[in-house]
């Protein structure tokens, strides 16, 4: 059979390969495997060899990759093609990089074609991902804009991606998009029979979830300083208090105060929630991540990891927010793990094989009783709890991590009379236009992007030394309080965004008085 240089007449003719061919014909593609949320290259080689019909997959391939050969067979047949009755060898290289996903089937296709002379050759080929279903559809997959990404910065000028991936992928500019629904039209493009339609990058196509307003907030005026705080200088806040005064809804309404994403946020959260499949998330979502993962997670489901190392909750949470909720009664395990990417903004998953990093530049929140029965403290309500109760259920949460929160502020419950009469609070819209005139001023003193909870300790000598007064108080408060040098640098960080919030270059005692504030002596 002649091999398809141009658009072929009457359909596609089937061969009988096994008598047609007397020589080994083989093709070759460009592809690339995922590697946590980078992609690096793969060599896609196909080889028709004389001999009994049959398929070797190597290379590494795991389970999703090895059944490609019951798709590509089913795809091809119902799409019209034949399936060479050869010995089919396909090299997925290099052979020492593990390679996982159902991306490679529409490669292996393309180049089983090639290599069958069923379609003439082409170049240069452009870069093709996509999962094949049995009737020669293209099927969504995950770690599409990975892989795009990869395709652009190796010079590709061309990518065909199934349509179900157009949406997460809007944001890759410099290479022409070709959504495809089905092998069929993948081959028609490449023989020129009809041209596939361009998918145009679309930067201004953002999407806003829609955020509780803190305006539903009655009273907790403290409690809304520290969340306004918190917000505009991406610090960790603890938040202590008894059931029902309004922990959850404070925390909840933190992303309405936050800024957008930019655009390179926008890209570096979207590589993560792409090789998830988008659960949870909308591709084009310029609002933070918001998460809040229930406290029977294991370490596994908040840091990472699995078989086929995953990103957690707290790379989930990049750019963005993690709640925990109920925060000693998370197990042990599962919050020292944070204490590395609290510190880092990224986490290391090390397996025997190999070791994957994640990004997780995350700011934490998290909530928690006074006590176990939570009535410790409550004005109408008596505690339950013996004083060795309540000590064991505070030392669930180890010292080293308590240290790592910037903001400890007690919630109390609001008067039923008061609460009747209260007008509501003030919006979130408002107190968003405070937080990024403050977040201005970082990205100026520090850096775009750059926040104050976020500071070395070198930046806080240079940007949020405070005056003589300050400098007393933070002696005093050093000496009875015994504070780590940890939270003593904390604290300055603190005091450098009350300043920015007021508007002022230089940190005084009265914003040193405030940051101090927020030292629940309690919680630590």
């Amino acid at each position: 059979m002649r091999p398809m240089d141009g658009p072929p007449r009457g359909g596609w003719e089937r061969g009988r390969y096994g008598q047609e061919y007397g020589r080994a014909m083989l093709a070759r593609l460009k592809s690339a495997a995922l590697r946590g949320v980078v992609a690096e290259p793969v060599d896609v080689e196909v080889d028709l060899a004389r001999g009994l019909p049959g398929w070797s997959m190597v290379g590494l391939p795991d389970a999703a990759v090895r059944e490609a050969r019951d798709r590509v067979r089913a795809a091809l047949l119902n799409s019209g093609f034949d399936f060479p009755l050869r010995y089919i060898t396909v090299n997925l290289a290099p052979a020492e990089l593990r390679k996982e996903g159902a991306h490679f089937d529409l490669p292996v296709a393309v180049a089983l074609l090639l290599a069958s002379e069923q379609i003439g050759r082409i170049a240069p080929l452009p870069f093709m991902i996509g999962e094949l279903a049995l009737d020669g559809k293209l099927n969504r997959i995950a770690g599409a804009l990975p892989l795009l990404l990869f395709a652009r910065e190796a010079g590709f000028a061309e990518a065909i991606l199934p349509t179900a991936n157009a949406a997460e992928v809007a944001m890759v500019d410099g290479m022409r998009l070709l959504p495809a629904e089905s092998l069929l039209q993948v081959a028609e493009h490449l023989v020129g029979r009809q041209a596939l339609s361009e998918h145009m990058a679309n930067e201004s196509g953002e999407h806003r979830e829609k955020i509780p307003d803190l305006s539903d907030i009655r009273g907790q005026l403290q409690a809304r300083r520290a969340l306004e705080i918190a917000a505009a200088g991406g610090h960790h806040l603890l938040m202590s208090g008894s059931p029902g005064v309004g922990k959850s809804m404070l925390a909840t309404r933190l992303p309405g105060i936050l800024p957008l994403l930019s655009r390179e946020q926008r890209l570096e959260v979207s590589r993560i929630y792409s090789i998830i499949g988008f659960r949870d998330r909308h591709p084009l979502s310029a609002m933070p991540p918001f998460r809040q993962p229930h406290h029977s997670a294991s370490d596994a489901a908040i840091i990472g990891g699995g078989t086929i190392p995953q990103p957690g909750e707290v790379s989930r949470a990049h750019f963005g927010v993690l709640f925990l909720d109920e925060l000693p009664e998370f197990k042990r395990q599962v919050l020292e793990v944070l204490r590395q990417p609290l510190e880092e903004g990224k986490v290391c998953i090390a397996r025997a094989a190999d070791s994957i990093t994640f990004p997780a530049e995350f700011q934490l929140i998290a909530a928690m009783n006074p006590c176990p029965c939570g009535y410790l403290g409550h004005p109408h309500k008596s505690c339950s709890c013996s004083p060795l109760q309540c000590q064991r259920y505070r030392q669930r949460i180890s010292g080293p991590l308590l240290d790592r929160f910037d903001l400890h502020v007690h919630v109390p419950p609001v008067e039923r009379s008061e609460l009747a009469g209260m007008s509501p609070g003030e919006t979130s819209e408002a107190v968003a236009a405070r937080v990024a005139a403050a977040r201005q001023k970082q990205y100026r003193r520090l850096g775009e992007g750059r926040v104050n909870g976020r500071m070395s300790n070198t930046e806080i000598e240079r940007v949020a030394r405070p005056d003589a007064a300050g400098q007393a108080l933070l002696e005093q408060a050093m000496l009875r309080f015994s504070l780590s040098a940890r939270a003593f640098h904390r604290l300055l960080k603190v005091a450098r965004t009350i300043a920015d919030l007021a508007g002022e270059e230089q940190v005084c005692s009265s914003h040193v008085a405030e940051a101090l504030s927020y030292r629940d002596a309690g919680l630590g």
